[in-house]
């Protein structure tokens, strides 16, 4: 595996783990929030050979209240 991809993959790993926590009771709320957002911005650039050829995130179904 690639370091990018590593990376990511450990990253995905992570944010799953807190989302876990999160849901535990008990949870200190801020460090969730803290964390994930540290976590999520490292997100911003998936490396090459996660999503396949073509793949635009944009493509897609509307979400309730867009329109095309």
């Amino acid at each position: 595996m690639c370091p990018d991809c590593e990376d990511f993959t450990r990253t995905v790993f992570l944010l799953g783990q807190l989302a876990l926590y999160a849901d535990t009771s008990g949870a200190d709320e801020r460090f969730v929030e803290a964390v994930a957002q540290s976590l999520a911005v490292s997100l911003l650039e998936p490396p090459p050979g996660i999503f396949p050829p073509g793949y635009d995130p944009e493509d897609g179904p509307d979400h309730p209240g867009e329109s095309s």
